[in-house]
C-alpha cells in the first residue's frame, strides 16, 4: 500500500526518523549522551568518590540537582565540562563521527536504512525528511548518492529557507544538529516547540503522507501535539518497532494510520526502495539492448540495485531460453538448415551476450558471481526434439551457452580479469542426461568438441566448400567477430584474444582435478596451437612456446598469479605451464 503510494504520487510522502533509524550505527540517543556527560562531571569533579560515580550513573538527574547549576541539559553540561564552542565540538564528537575502529566495524557510518531513503530522495520519491536525531547520517547518505540538502536545524531558519515543496531535499532536524550545540532534550524543551517548529510540522503534517521509523512518541509531547492536532490529507504510516507505545497507538487511531510490521529500519527501508523500484520496471515500456546496458552500468556500482541487476540478467536470460525452442528444426538436419540455425541461435543470444560483456568490463568484482549464475541457467537448458534430430540438436542446445561464455572470457582477458574467466569455468556444473559418464565441470561441458565437433563445423555451407585445421575454433571466432567490432575491439586484438581464451581455458581444462568414472576430453585445441602462432622464448628457436603463453606469463608477472592459486594447488605456476606447453605440442598441425 505505501510502496504504491509513493509509486503514484513522487514527492508527496514524508519521513519522519527518529533514533531507533541510527541506532543500529552506534549513535547514542539524546539522553544517553546527557548520562554519560553527568557521569564524566561527577568523575572530574572528585575522582574518588565512589557513591558519587554510582549516583550519576544510576540517576543523572538526582547527581546534577545536588551538585550541578541550573537546569540539566546540554548547555549546562557543556558549560561545566568545555568553556569553549571548539572544546565543546571536540568533546561530542566521540558520540558522532566515527573513528577508523568505528569505519571497521561498521559503526557511526549511514546504515543500509540511511543509504535506501538516500535513494528514494534521489529518484525523486522522498524530498522532506523530518528528523529527532542530531548525528549526521542522512546528510552523510544523501552527499554519498549526490544530493545536496537544504538542512533546517534551528527554528529561526525557517522563515529563509527554500519552501520544503520547491526544494529537491529538505531534512528538518527538529532537536538540531550537534555541530550547532543547540539541542532539544529535556522534558521542558520537548513540552512545547518554538512557534516557527509548529508552523513548519504542522504544513508536512497536513500537505504529506507520513512514514515514521524508528520514533516510539514517548518523549516529544510537543511533536505529538502537533501529529495529533493537524488534520491529514494523506495517509499515516508507522514501523511496528517503535509504535508499540499507548501514544503511537492513539495517533494511529486517531487518524486512522497503518502499521508496518518491519524488524528493523534497515529492513523497512531497503524493502520499501526496492518494492518501489519493482513499480518502476513494472510501469516502464520493453528494453531496448541499449537501454538495459545503460540500466545495468547504473546498477553494478549500487549495492542497493543488486536485486535490480539480477533481474535484469534473468529476464533477458528467459527470453533467450523461452525463445530457442521456436528455432530449433523439427525435421531436416540439411546443412543449409543447420547453418541458418547458428545464425539464429547467435542473433537470440546477442542481446544477453551485450549485458553479460558489459558487465564484465565495468565491474569491479562484486558482481563475478551474477555471470556466473547466468551461464548456468544456460547450461540447464532442457530440449525436446524428435528422436532423428537430438542427437545433433542436443549437443547445440549449449551452443547459446558456449557463445556466452566466449563472450564473457574475451572480455575478462581483453581487461586482465583472469578471475572471472576461472569463475565462469569452474563454477558452474551440469550432468547431461544423455551422457552420464561426461565431466560435469562447465569447463568440460562447454568444451568446443562437446557442443560443435570439428567435423559438423567444417561440413557447414558458410565456407563454401573450404576446410579449416581448427574447424570448431575458427567457426567461434568468426560469428562473434562482429559482435566484437560492434564493442569497440578492432580485430587484431580480437584475434589474438580469442587465442589468450583458448589458451586459458585450455590450461584450466589441463589443471582441473580428475574426476573419478567421468569421461574428459584432452584440453581444447584451436587456432592458438598452430605453428604461426608460435615464438622463440628469448630469441632461442629451438624453444619455442605459443604466443598466448608469451602473452599469459607478460599477464602474471603484472597482475601475479592468485586467480590460479586453487587450480595449480602445490603445482609450479612456470612448471606447469611448461608441462601444458609439452602437450600442445602434440595438436600443433603443419
Amino acid at each position: 500500500m505505501l510502496a504504491t503510494g509513493i509509486h503514484a504520487q513522487p514527492g508527496v510522502y514524508a519521513l519522519l526518523l527518529g533514533s531507533g533509524v541510527s541506532r543500529s550505527a552506534g549513535i547514542s540517543t539524546g539522553w544517553e549522551i546527557v548520562s554519560h556527560l553527568v557521569q564524566k562531571v561527577a568523575a572530574a569533579a572528585d575522582p574518588d568518590d565512589a557513591e558519587s560515580h554510582a549516583l550519576a550513573q544510576s540517576d543523572p538527574e538526582a547527581w546534577w540537582s545536588q551538585h550541578g547549576e541550573g537546569d540539566l541539559g546540554y548547555s549546562s553540561l557543556l558549560a561545566a565540562i568545555a568553556p569553549s564552542s571548539a572544546a565543546r565540538q571536540g568533546l561530542l564528537a566521540e558520540y558522532f563521527e566515527a573513528s577508523e575502529e568505528d569505519r571497521a566495524s561498521g559503526m557511526k557510518i549511514p546504515t543500509a536504512a540511511h543509504a535506501a531513503i538516500a535513494q528514494l530522495v534521489k529518484d525523486g520519491w522522498v524530498k522532506v525528511i523530518v528528523t529527532t536525531n542530531f548525528d549526521r547520517l542522512m546528510e552523510q547518505a544523501l552527499d554519498a548518492a549526490g544530493i545536496a540538502p537544504q538542512v533546517i536545524s534551528r527554528p529561526d531558519a525557517v522563515e529563509a529557507a527554500t519552501p520544503v515543496a520547491h526544494a529537491n531535499a529538505t531534512i528538518i532536524k527538529l532537536h538540531g544538529d550537534w555541530k550547532d550545540l543547540e539541542f532539544r532534550n529535556t522534558l521542558d524543551e520537548l513540552n512545547t516547540y518554538p512557534q516557527p517548529w509548529v508552523e513548519l510540522l504542522r504544513q508536512v503534517c497536513n500537505e504529506y503522507g507520513l512514514l515514521i521509523s524508528g520514533w516510539s512518541a514517548e518523549w516529544d509531547k510537543a511533536l505529538v501535539g502537533v501529529l495529533e492536532s493537524t488534520p491529514r490529507r494523506y495517509p499515516l504510516y508507522w514501523d511496528s518497532r517503535s509504535s508499540k507505545s499507548q501514544v503511537a497507538q492513539n495517533l494511529l487511531a486517531h487518524h486512522g494510520g497503518h502499521v508496518i510490521p518491519s524488524d528493523t529500519s534497515d529492513q523497512l527501508f531497503t524493502s520499501l526502495t526496492a518494492s518501489v523500484e519493482a513499480l518502476t520496471r513494472l510501469a516502464e515500456p520493453p528494453l531496448s539492448t541499449a537501454m538495459a546496458v545503460t540500466r545495468l552500468k547504473r546498477a553494478l556500482p549500487d549495492p542497493l540495485r543488486r536485486i535490480e541487476l539480477q533481474d535484469l540478467l534473468a529476464e533477458y536470460a528467459d527470453q533467450l531460453i523461452q525463445a530457442l525452442p521456436g528455432l530449433a528444426p523439427s525435421t531436416s538436419r540439411e546443412w543449409s538448415v543447420m547453418d541458418a540455425y547458428l545464425d539464429e541461435m547467435l542473433a537470440a543470444t546477442t542481446p544477453l551476450m551485450t549485458l553479460l560483456v558489459n558487465g564484465v568490463r565495468y565491474d569491479d568484482g562484486t558482481h563475478t558471481r551474477q555471470w556466473v549464475a547466468t551461464l548456468q541457467r544456460l547450461l540447464n537448458l532442457s530440449t525436446s526434439q524428435p528422436a532423428a534430430l537430438i542427437q545433433t540438436v542436443d549437443e547445440l542446445r549449449h551452443y547459446p551457452a558456449l557463445l556466452a561464455l566466449r563472450a564473457m572470457s574475451v572480455e575478462a582477458v581483453h581487461n586482465g580479469k583472469d578471475d572471472v574467466l576461472v569463475a565462469l569455468l569452474t563454477r558452474p556444473h551440469w550432468d547431461d542426461p544423455l551422457h552420464q559418464r561426461r565431466s560435469t565441470i562447465a569447463a568440460d561441458v562447454l568444451h568446443m568438441l562437446n557442443v560443435v565437433d570439428n567435423d559438423f563445423a567444417n561440413g557447414l555451407p558458410r565456407w563454401e566448400g573450404q576446410r579449416w585445421v581448427y574447424p570448431s575454433s575458427h567457426l567461434l571466432k568468426s560469428v562473434l567477430m562482429g559482435f566484437f567490432a560492434d564493442n569497440g575491439i578492432e580485430y587484431a586484438a580480437y584475434r589474438d584474444l580469442c587465442h589468450d581464451v583458448e589458451y586459458r581455458t585450455g590450461l584450466v581444462q589441463f589443471l582441473l582435478p580428475s574426476q573419478e568414472d567421468r569421461y574428459r576430453h584432452n584440453p581444447n585445441s584451436g587456432e592458438f596451437v598452430h605453428e604461426d602462432s608460435w615464438q622463440a622464448v628469448g630469441n632461442n628457436w629451438d624453444n619455442q612456446a605459443p604466443r598466448a603463453e608469451i602473452r599469459f606469463r607478460d599477464h602474471l608477472a603484472r597482475n601475479g598469479s592468485s586467480a590460479w592459486k586453487e587450480l595449480l594447488g602445490e603445482r609450479d605456476v612456470d612448471q606447469a605451464v611448461v608441462d601444458y606447453r609439452n602437450l600442445l605440442l602434440q595438436y600443433t598441425r603443419r
